[in-house]
């Protein structure tokens, strides 16, 4: 006779565990200011920088179209050690990569690691909004471009840590590929929350691409510079 328990609906407590290795990778570009090296006691700010979905592969001279490792083939003076990593084809910015490729960086190069600087642009904005929001002490500020940041994550952040992290948003008012929407919700968001400094450019009749004006603007640098954690 079957056994008339076994049939009724409940549920139980139970535990699931399992430890997998995690092979995190990526090439990049570096780039070293003038005078990097002449004096072993000083230490540079570092600008970490994230680029968009159609640089993408493994190719790193996709990642020279844009933003500051474009400036760093034309001989700019850029006083700022700067990072470029490159996302894989197919894939998004994991924040488990770029942490550990920026303890790396910190680690074996003279990094002043309390002006480090977060940007990027459209695929490398949502990256600059999802890796500075979960990890804001890492920062002394960050400028997401034409990216957009989940609720999700702007409702999980550490809100005393965040209200810390100076931010300068970008966009443009015409985008078609990512809406000016998206930088307008985090915005409010970060000043409901009460973080001390969020300044917002739109950029009136800009399109998708925001970044050229934004990276040409020495502003945004100086900018960077005024703020140590």
């Amino acid at each position: 006779m079957k056994n008339s328990a076994a049939t009724k609906p409940g549920q139980t407590a139970e535990k699931f565990s399992i430890e997998r290795r995690q092979v995190l990778a990526a090439d990049y570009l570096l780039f070293l200011p003038k005078g990097y090296g002449a004096s072993s006691n000083k230490r540079w700010p570092l600008i970490l920088f994230l680029h968009g979905a159609g640089e993408r592969g493994s190719h790193l001279r996709l990642v020279t179209k844009h933003g500051p490792p474009k400036m760093g083939t034309t001989g700019a003076n850029l006083p700022f050690i700067v990072v470029s990593p490159q996302c894989p084809k197919g894939k998004i910015w994991s924040n488990d990569l770029l942490l550990a490729q920026l303890d790396d960086i910190e680690s074996r190069y003279a990094v002043d690691t309390h002006r480090v600087y977060l940007t990027g642009l459209s695929m490398g904005g949502f990256g600059t909004w999802s890796l500075g929001l979960r990890h804001p002490e890492r920062f002394a500020a960050i400028a997401p471009v034409c990216g957009g940041a989940s609720l999700i994550e702007l409702h999980l952040a550490d809100k005393s840590k965040l209200m810390h992290l100076p931010v300068w948003v970008f966009h443009g008012a015409k985008d078609p590929v990512i809406p000016l929407e998206e930088s307008e919700r985090a915005v409010n968001c970060l000043k409901k929350l009460g973080v001390r400094e969020v300044k917002f450019t739109v950029y009136p009749k800009a399109l998708h691409d925001s970044w050229t004006a934004t990276y040409a603007n020495p502003e945004l640098f100086a900018w960077f510079l005024k703020h140590s954690r």
